[in-house]
């Protein structure tokens, strides 16, 4: 994925994972795919998310302006808006259908009033919409599974300093690594070691420790914090289709990469995945809280 794309990971999302499986700005369906993905990692991970808000809101206080970078879908902005019921919330994204997307769900949630979109890439103009108007400094910072996707993260972290108010906060929540799905699937940890070889070229920062480089952007890191992800059944309902659409873009990524043995064998788990009795979610994310 050319590193100049700084996309969206709500939660991430993974919510966010799906960006580094395939090339999410390619095509129209494939935006249909990835929005997908992404509403189904913020419903089936809805619990998660409410508690790492949560958290946030513990450290921060009541704030009146959040800026959510790399939005994606919303699943961050929409928990935002609810968090902190008297913020407007600002969803920066490269993707319009991302935004386009994320407006119908804001209107649906009865938040729209409070939810504005700027469609910008992180790499370039930071918070400058393609409009020219510039998202307003703002009281706390998100962002999600977005960070790792920066060429240059500390010069991108610095510019993000300079949005923030003083006394506000940057919130950086980041994925150590793709969820899993198959406790000791021999095959799934695999297709995460492929996975893993392949972002090393492209995206050295996914799974970084970004104390150290939000220290050299200037930030002082206030708070850490790991959140453990081990959903077991019952699952929520939507878990089986966030399984199977996972794996089918982890096949897609894959192509060329694995034996065309494991790429069938892929294939026909993706397919059974939703009725698999061992099905669960693991993940883990990790929380820095800091401040310019």
């Amino acid at each position: 994925m050319p590193q100049n794309h700084t996309h969206s990971h709500a939660h991430s999302h993974a919510h966010g994972h799906a960006h580094h499986q395939a090339h999410a700005h390619a095509h129209q369906h494939d935006h249909q795919d990835l929005a997908d993905i992404l509403d189904l990692d913020a419903e089936v991970l809805h619990d998660h998310l409410t508690e790492v808000m949560a958290w946030v809101h513990e450290q921060t206080g009541d704030v009146a302006t959040v800026l959510d970078l790399g939005a994606g879908t919303g699943a961050g902005t929409l928990a935002l808006a609810r968090r902190f019921p008297g913020a407007t919330v600002t969803a920066v994204d490269v993707s319009p259908q991302m935004l386009q997307h994320l407006r119908h769900k804001a209107n649906a949630a009865g938040l729209a009033d409070r939810v504005r979109t700027v469609e910008a890439d992180l790499d370039g103009a930071g918070s400058t919409g393609a409009d020219g108007t510039k998202a307003a400094a703002a009281d706390l910072v998100w962002a999600a599974n977005s960070l790792h996707h920066l060429a240059d993260p500390v010069a991108s972290l610095a510019r993000i300093r300079g949005a923030i108010r003083p006394g506000g906060h940057l919130v950086a929540f980041e994925m150590d690594a793709f969820p899993r799905f198959l406790p000791g699937d021999e095959l799934e940890t695999r297709c995460h070691e492929a996975v893993t070889a392949m972002r090393a070229g492209d995206m050295p920062h996914l799974g970084a420790d970004w104390g150290p480089l939000l220290r050299a952007a200037g930030f002082t890191v206030q708070a850490q914090r790991r959140f453990e992800i081990d959903l077991e059944p019952p699952l929520p309902e939507a878990t089986g289709r966030y399984a199977q659409t996972s794996l089918r873009r982890l096949r897609q990524g894959l192509e060329g990469k694995l034996s065309p043995e494991d790429l069938t064998a892929l294939e026909a788990l993706a397919e059974v995945v939703p009725t698999r009795p061992d099905l669960t979610v693991r993940a883990r994310r990790t929380a820095w809280i800091a401040t310019p």
